[in-house]
C-alpha cells in the first residue's frame, strides 16, 4: 500500500489484527504438569474438545452419612420401621456386601451403595440421631421412615463416560481441571502461552529508576503494556527504550527477534543483556512497540515502516476512527507479527485493550479473542466526537459509570474500572443510556 494511512473503522483494524496472526501450534501435556507449572493452568488454552475417559460418579455413591436401605422395606404410608444393621460402608475402597431384606447398612457420604439397596436415609432422620465418631461400635438395629428423595448419586449422572467436557478454546480454569482428571483425563492438548516483545520508542524515555535530565520522562508505556499483556496470558519480555533513530529501532527489533530473553522471565531484558536464542529463550510470537506512529518529523516507527526495509512485510498504516488512538500500524519483522501503536499512554493502553488483546487471545486459540464487554447505565453524562468510536476511562458506581478523569490523563486510567466505548454515531452520552463498556 501507500504511504498514506488507511481510513478504517475500530471492527476493521481488529479484523485486520486478526488477519496477522493464527494460533500457536498444540502440544499434549499432562494435566499435572500444568498445574504444577510456574505458570497459572487458568492460562493454558485446549487446543482440541476433550471427551470424558471415565463416568463420574464412578460408582452409586451414598450422597448422605445415613443408612442404606432396601425401599421395600419401608411402608409407602410412611410409618416407621426398625431394621437389623448388619454392616458399616465407610467412604474408602471396599466391595459391600449385597444388602438383604430387612436389614439396613450404616453407610457414610461417599461410600459406595451396597448391592440391593436402593435408598439412603439420612442419620438426622432416624432413631440414631447422628453418628458419633468416638464410638467404635455400631447400633444393632435403627428405627427409620421412607423418605422423599433416596439420596443417592448414580454412577454417571454427573459426567457420562464419552461426553463432552470441554471444548477447544477452553481456559483451564480450576473447575475445569477438577473435572477432567475426575473423568480419567490424563493428558490434554494445550497451547503455550504467546512470548511477546515489548518495546517503547522515544529518544525522551529513560530506564525505571534513571535520573532525567530536562526534556526527559522515565519510561512507564513498556511497564504498563508488559504488565497489561501478562495479564491476557502471556509471556512478556520488555526491550528498551528505543531512541528516535532508524538504526535504534532497527537494531532493537532484530534484537527482539533473536533474542527476548528466557520465556517468563517477570523481568525485564535490555538488548545488552538478552541472551541467545533456544529451547529456554525462544523467538517472540508478537511484537509490540509504542510511540513513533504518528507524522511528526521524530515519529520513527511511521519512518522505518515507509522506508520498506527489506526485513518488513505486510505493512499496514491506519487511520482508526477511535480516540484516543488513531495512528495505528501493522506488519511483520523477519516474518514476526509486529502491532505499532502511539506513544501516548492513555492511548497506548486503550490501543493495547482493543487490538493487542485480540491478537493475544487468537495465538492462545481463544475462540472469542476480542475484548469482552458489557452495557452499564451512565451515571454522569460527556460528550462524544462524532464519526470516532470514542474509548473513555470510567468508574463503575452503584448509579452507573462515570468519566474517571480528563481521558487524556493517566491518573484516568489509574482510577479506572473500565473502559467506556462510545458508538461512532453518538455525540452526546447521557444519564441512563446504556453503553458497552470493557472491565478492567
Amino acid at each position: 500500500m501507500g504511504v498514506e494511512p488507511r481510513s478504517r473503522t475500530v471492527a476493521e483494524h481488529v479484523a485486520a489484527v486478526l488477519g496477522l496472526v493464527a494460533p500457536l501450534p498444540a502440544a499434549v501435556m499432562r494435566l499435572s504438569e500444568l498445574v504444577d507449572a510456574r505458570t497459572a493452568s487458568s492460562d493454558i488454552v485446549l487446543a482440541d474438545d476433550v471427551r470424558a475417559l471415565a463416568p463420574v460418579p464412578a460408582f452409586d455413591h451414598s450422597a448422605m452419612d445415613g443408612y442404606a436401605v432396601r425401599s421395600a422395606d419401608l411402608p409407602a404410608s410412611g410409618e416407621s420401621v426398625t431394621l437389623r444393621v448388619t454392616a458399616d460402608i465407610a467412604a474408602a475402597p471396599n466391595d459391600p456386601e449385597p444388602l438383604r431384606p430387612g436389614t439396613a447398612a450404616r453407610i457414610m457420604t461417599g461410600a459406595p451403595l451396597p448391592p440391593g439397596a436402593d435408598a439412603v436415609v439420612p442419620v438426622e432422620r432416624t432413631s440414631t440421631g447422628r453418628f458419633d465418631p468416638a464410638a467404635d461400635t455400631r447400633a444393632a438395629a435403627v428405627t427409620l421412615t421412607r423418605q422423599p428423595r433416596d439420596h443417592i448419586r448414580r454412577r454417571g449422572e454427573d459426567i457420562a463416560a464419552g461426553s463432552l467436557l470441554a471444548r477447544a478454546g477452553t481456559e483451564l480454569r480450576a473447575p475445569v481441571v477438577a473435572g477432567l482428571a475426575a473423568a480419567g483425563v490424563h493428558e490434554v492438548g494445550v497451547r503455550r502461552r504467546p512470548r511477546v516483545a515489548v518495546i517503547a520508542t522515544g529518544s525522551e524515555l529513560v530506564p525505571l529508576g534513571a535520573p532525567t535530565a530536562p526534556g526527559q520522562i522515565t519510561d512507564s508505556n513498556s511497564l504498563m503494556l508488559a504488565a497489561a499483556i501478562r495479564a491476557m496470558g502471556a509471556d512478556v519480555v520488555r526491550l528498551g527504550p528505543v531512541g528516535d533513530t532508524s538504526e535504534a529501532l532497527t537494531a532493537a527489533l532484530d534484537e527482539a527477534v533473536r533474542h527476548v530473553g528466557r520465556s517468563g522471565d517477570p523481568g525485564a531484558a535490555s538488548p545488552s543483556t538478552a541472551e541467545a536464542p533456544g529451547p529456554e529463550n525462544p523467538a517472540p510470537d508478537l511484537i509490540v512497540t509504542a510511540g513513533g506512529v504518528s507524522a511528526g518529523a521524530a515519529d520513527v516507527v511511521r519512518g522505518l515502516l515507509t522506508s520498506r526495509p527489506e526485513a518488513l512485510t505486510d505493512v499496514e498504516l491506519a487511520a482508526v476512527g477511535m480516540r484516543p488512538g488513531r495512528p495505528q500500524a501493522l506488519a511483520r519483522w523477519r516474518g514476526v507479527p509486529w502491532i505499532a501503536v502511539p506513544g501516548t499512554p492513555v492511548a497506548a493502553y486503550v490501543s493495547c485493550a482493543m487490538f493487542v488483546r485480540p491478537a493475544v487471545g487468537r495465538l492462545r486459540g481463544l475462540p472469542g479473542p476480542g475484548a469482552r464487554t458489557e452495557d452499564r447505565p451512565v451515571a454522569v453524562g460527556w460528550s462524544s466526537p462524532r464519526g470516532r468510536e470514542q474509548v473513555v476511562p470510567v468508574r463503575v458506581t452503584a448509579r452507573g459509570i462515570a468519566p474517571s478523569g480528563d481521558g487524556h490523563h493517566l491518573s484516568a486510567l489509574v482510577a479506572a474500572d473500565a473502559l467506556a466505548v462510545v458508538p461512532a454515531d453518538v455525540e452526546k452520552v447521557s444519564p441512563g443510556d446504556l453503553i458497552p463498556v470493557i472491565p478492567l
